[in-house]
């Protein structure tokens, strides 16, 4: 298990559930979801029972809303709805309400309205547009109306020492906007808070609506009532800040999750199928059968898994394999589904098809680990749900020493109402919501896009970060690591004529040599009579004499002896998994050889040692050989490494670590990386990658840069310090002022009003403000 106490898995074994029920179950992406989906969960069980009893049949179809048990659909509610949102068709496909219209404004009639915040249709569960709006708007109407309500009041009156004009009607004005205030604004909360009432388990919602409720029921009495004082500005007010606290976090929450849109974008959408005449005919992917052979032009992607039966070209297959080079493809080679062919034409006899496709396969990789994610509670929550038993406690108390001390009448009503809608402050309601809105913007602004905001809180408590090696701490692309020449031929003279052979070449060698030229500033030289040789490299002449640039096949073939300091320089390199290039002069003599690797970040040195220096561990994960990985590692100073790693061995591995009790961030780039970014407890995904490891991810790394995600760390610890700070401000109002509230100082004349109570209110929800603001001055620096 984690060392984080909320970090479970919902796979974990059965006496783990049993032991940890509440943290056991779906992470959901928000409070409206979460709320709804375990409303929704208890009919769909009842439904699912009726079934079971009276449908022999049933199994056959276990998809509909008539077979599921209140786990599946809690379940399929927490997961990021890709079948609705996206038309993939998986498993299950029916899926609860979302949050995307507001039936009020659509027609429909949801009775109560219950699901004003637009629980009407979940298709689209991961966009929150529909509570962000939904609260925006209610937020804006409800603060427009509420001035009226404030400036007639007659505290602010006397506290701003005006008087506010009287005509007729107008001491109607703020009891009749302070119930449309409460009608309009409140109902979202009380039918939130109806869900927290049924499943037992009191928060903000309910907390808020006890507030508004007894403030609205108590100030609507008084305007009947002698010697009483209505909370209608009080009311209002409250209702104004929750709003525009749950405003400010359905903004900060909302993303969306397409992780499997993007990877089925990778399969072309028709193939070139060749005829039984040998022409090609264009045909949709989803019509090729097993035997059927399909051509595979230049630039054009795999459209299924096959083995080559004609044509020799190279393949990029990154985003599957994690292997920064081109893979060589000749009759008999496999090639996969959505790799990229390159520089010659193949034709490819199809093995596997849909679902069989190792891509297929990594996406049931991916949907199967968004599943997986643990369910992690929000202090405020927790703090609220504290709360509302300590607000109904001492109101009880203060009703029951208030009726023994002076007998029931009119003022012991008040201490009561008083003690109640003090209980909710506003601070709570903006004492997450701020910190969370100012560490994204924080972060946007490092360069680091936040998609998932527990994953950004649980990044405080990680003890493990898994890099991918390929373009995550290496570019991802061929570089000059090391050269050495001839006793007659210098470095720049070299690198002149390798530029100047490779200048028409496309070839990732080719741009390395020329990338390497011009960064040491190095012109290249004019060359003519360019000629191409498969397997063996290119041939020019320079100054009127022949040169070529290849691998060992190419001094193989002329039959050259290297040097000793040559032959000694590509031992070396080969020792570490380097590739050599020679270039040959005059087909007799080899002048220089180039040793070419994945080039490392130079920021990734400095990235591990800060991670180092905070007591977390660093793996890496690659597709690529044992010498590679072991370099690589060696020379960064990895704790541990992974060579030669499938995509669902990436997955497992991630799995392996977690069940060693370590919460594991991951960090990638490609397709291969998606089931571990969504596997792990915080998935980073570098945002230059593939658009499935960005969609994958928790967090993206705008930049590139390894630095950010010590970064983010920081960000994540300064946020959580600025949380428990602001809650404590938040809940300490309370510690204070309900005991006066209640009249504990009532026998020394010290009594505290609702009105100096709502003043407190308000200056407790200032500091938290100003707190959360500091949180932009974090240093997010990493010394170099």
């Amino acid at each position: 298990m984690s060392n984080n106490p909320n970090h479970e898995k919902s796979d974990t074994s059965a006496s783990d559930s049993q032991t940890s029920p509440q943290t056991d179950g779906p992470v959901y992406c928000c409070r409206v979801c979460q709320l709804h989906a375990d409303e929704e969960a208890r009919p769909t069980a009842r439904a699912t029972s009726e079934q079971h009893s009276h449908s022999p049949e049933h199994d056959a179809h276990a998809t509909g809303d008539e077979a599921r048990t209140e786990s599946d659909s809690t379940e399929e509610h927490a997961q990021h709805d890709h079948d609705a949102e996206h038309g993939h068709h998986h498993a299950d496909t029916e899926s609860p309400p979302s949050a995307e219209t507001e039936p009020i404004h659509d027609g429909h009639d949801h009775g109560a309205d219950v699901d004003e915040d637009g629980h009407d249709d979940h298709s689209g569960h991961t966009d929150h547009t529909g509570h962000e709006q939904m609260f925006r708007r209610r937020f804006w109407v409800s603060l427009v109306l509420s001035l009226p309500v404030i400036f007639f009041s007659e505290f602010i009156q006397d506290v701003f020492g005006y008087t506010a004009p009287s005509f007729p009607g107008s001491v109607w004005i703020t009891p009749v906007l302070a119930v449309i205030v409460f009608a309009y604004g409140g109902v979202p909360f009380l039918s939130m808070a109806r869900t927290e009432l049924k499943t037992r388990e009191p928060g903000m919602m309910m907390l808020i609506s006890l507030a508004i409720t007894v403030a609205f029921v108590y100030s609507v009495a008084s305007l009947f009532l002698e010697g009483t004082t209505p909370f209608f500005w009080e009311l209002v007010t409250l209702i104004d800040i929750m709003l525009l606290g749950h405003w400010v976090e359905m903004r900060s929450v909302r993303a969306a999750s397409g992780a499997l849109d993007e990877l089925a974008k990778l399969m072309p959408d028709t193939a070139e199928l060749v005829t039984e005449s040998g022409d090609t005919e264009e045909v949709p992917v989803s019509t090729l059968g097993e035997g059927d052979v399909v051509l595979v032009r230049p630039g054009a992607s795999v459209p299924a898994d096959g083995e080559v039966v004609e044509g020799e070209s190279s393949v990029d297959e990154s985003m599957i394999t994690g292997e920064s080079r081109p893979v060589g493809k000749e009759p008999e080679s496999e090639v996969v589904a959505g790799t990229v062919n390159q520089d010659g034409s193949l034709r490819v006899r199809i093995t596997k098809t849909g679902d069989e496709t190792a891509l297929a396969g990594i996406m049931r990789l991916v949907e199967e680990a968004q599943q997986s994610k643990s369910r992690t509670q929000l202090l405020a929550d927790r703090a609220a749900g504290w709360l509302f038993y300590v607000a109904l406690a001492v109101a009880a108390i203060t009703a029951v020493a208030w009726v023994v001390a002076v007998g029931f009448n009119i003022a012991v009503l008040e201490r009561v109402v008083t003690v109640l809608v003090i209980a909710c402050p506003h601070a709570l309601g903006l004492a997450v919501p701020l910190v969370v809105a100012i560490n994204t913007s924080t972060a946007a602004q490092n360069g680091m896009l936040i998609r998932d905001r527990i994953a950004m809180e649980e990044s405080r408590n990680l003890d493990t970060v898994m890099f991918d090696k390929t373009g995550t701490l290496t570019k991802g692309e061929q570089g000059v690591v090391g050269v050495e020449t001839a006793s007659d031929w210098s470095e720049e003279r070299a690198f002149e004529v390798a530029a100047g052979v490779e200048s028409d070449s496309e070839h990732m060698i080719a741009r390395a040599i020329r990338d390497a030229a011009q960064e040491r500033d190095i012109q290249r030289a004019s060359v003519s009579n360019f000629e191409n040789f498969r397997g063996l490299g290119v041939r020019a002449t320079v100054d009127g004499e022949t040169v070529h640039i290849g691998g060992p096949n190419l001094i193989e073939k002329f039959g050259i002896e290297r040097s000793d300091d040559i032959a000694a320089f590509a031992e070396e390199a080969g020792s570490n998994a380097e590739t050599v290039i020679y270039l040959v002069h005059d087909e007799s003599e080899v002048v220089a050889a180039f040793a070419l690797a994945d080039v490392i970040r130079e920021e990734s040195r400095q990235a591990i040692e800060a991670l180092h220096g905070m007591d977390i561990e660093v793996a890496m994960l690659t597709g690529d050989s044992e010498d590679v990985a072991k370099a690589v590692s060696e020379e960064l100073g990895i704790d541990q490494y992974f060579a030669e790693v499938l995509p669902e061995e990436k997955d497992t591995k991630v799995e392996q670590l977690q069940s060693e009790g370590k919460l594991v961030a991951m960090v990638g780039d490609g397709v291969n990386d998606a089931p571990a970014l969504t596997r792990a407890d915080v998935g980073i995904a570098i945002g230059s990658g593939t658009d499935v490891a960005i969609e994958s991810g928790d967090i993206i790394l705008v930049d590139n840069n390894p630095l950010d995600v010590v970064r983010l760390i920081r960000l994540s610890k300064a946020s959580y310090r600025k949380m428990q700070e602001n809650l404590v401000w938040a809940t300490g109002y309370n510690v204070f002022a309900l005991p006066l509230a209640a009249g504990i100082l009532a026998p020394i004349g010290i009594l505290l009003s609702p009105a100096i109570g709502a003043v407190f209110m308000s200056l407790s929800t200032i500091i938290v403000a100003i707190n959360a603001r500091r949180l932009r001055n974090v240093d997010l620096s990493v010394a170099a």
